[in-house]
């Protein structure tokens, strides 16, 4: 404890997720109902990425980045959940500081990646509908590649900065996450060291790697709509707006919860709600992702039928 006090972080062994609740009662029907979304979250991601593989029709930026983010919502899922549902099977409460620090480095990496992706199929959108002559031109394949590589250095540099300066933090006796997995906010909560520069850093960051992107999609969006409004028939209005519908559903998914995410836990003191409002952007929304992208594209429901029709 005098370690701890003085500041020696390395003398902290774990910390304890107390998870979304403490009722022992409660908690296998939360195993029954995560483990039934993480399976669910899997399997349709899979199959969103091998209907994309076997189907040359596919085989298009756009379809592209769609397996990406279906990946990319793979790992997400499976950083925090798995040690949910292991901690509930055996009854522990506990996770290791390396694994706490480790799970925050990829729960920002992914949550990273998946904005930036985002943001590419909006561009490919904007493209597409505003300059199709030049679509094939403009988006080819190496520029593509370019841009997922480009998005993944940006998520990886962000989650190594946030890891490496809470490395530095020290603890006190008080190490309870009220959270079913390590979230970053929650941690410097607990720190008994000074916070100003992590704090800094992520706002610092937050403006550029949220708000920048998030503008940069209202701006494709404004210019589509813009274009498309411009088109004579009704018929073609309704075909240009049905190629973005679903994606502007899975970016109001993922940027209206993980805001509301860190406005409610700004506006409420409770650690709880925060910790439950977190479930809709790390598992919710990447388990809608595959619904919302086959059910309202025809070329991916005839995709999907053709694949499991071979399986």
């Amino acid at each position: 404890l005098s370690n701890m006090k003085s500041g020696n972080s390395s003398a902290i062994t774990e910390f304890l997720l107390l998870g979304l609740s403490e009722d022992p009662q409660v908690q296998p029907l939360l195993f029954c109902l995560f483990l039934s979304v993480y399976l669910v979250s899997v399997l349709g991601n899979l199959l969103i990425i091998l209907a994309i593989m076997y189907d040359s029709h596919l085989h298009t930026p756009m379809y592209f980045f769609l397996s990406n983010l279906s990946a990319v919502d793979i790992c997400f899922t499976s950083t925090t959940i798995p040690k949910m549902l292991m901690n509930i099977q055996t009854q522990s409460k506990s996770i290791s500081y390396t694994g706490c620090l480790t799970q925050i480095c990829f729960v920002l990496t992914f949550a990273g990646l998946e904005n930036g992706i985002l943001v590419m199929v909006a561009f490919d959108r904007f493209v597409a509908i505003c300059h199709p002559l030049r679509y094939k031109v403009i988006m080819n394949p190496k520029l593509c590649g370019l841009l997922v590589l480009l998005s993944f250095l940006i998520s990886v540099l962000d989650a190594l900065l946030h890891t490496l300066t809470a490395l530095g933090l020290s603890f006190c006796t008080d190490l309870e996450i009220p959270h079913f997995f390590c979230e970053l906010a929650h941690i410097l909560k607990l720190a008994c060291s000074d916070i100003l520069i992590n704090n800094i850093l992520v706002y610092l960051v937050t403006g550029l790697l949220g708000v920048v992107p998030l503008s940069g999609i209202i701006i494709s969006y404004t210019r589509i709509v813009s274009s498309v409004l411009k088109i004579p028939s009704a018929r073609g209005k309704y075909k240009a707006f049905s190629t973005c519908g679903s994606h502007v559903i899975v970016v109001s998914l993922f940027y209206g919860t993980g805001f509301g995410v860190y406005l409610s836990s700004a506006a409420t003191p409770s650690s709880q709600e925060s910790a439950v409002a977190s479930v809709m952007y790390t598992v919710v929304t990447p388990m809608m992702n595959p619904f919302i992208y086959s059910l309202r594209n025809k070329d991916m429901m005839g995709a999907l039928k053709k694949l499991i029709s071979r399986i």
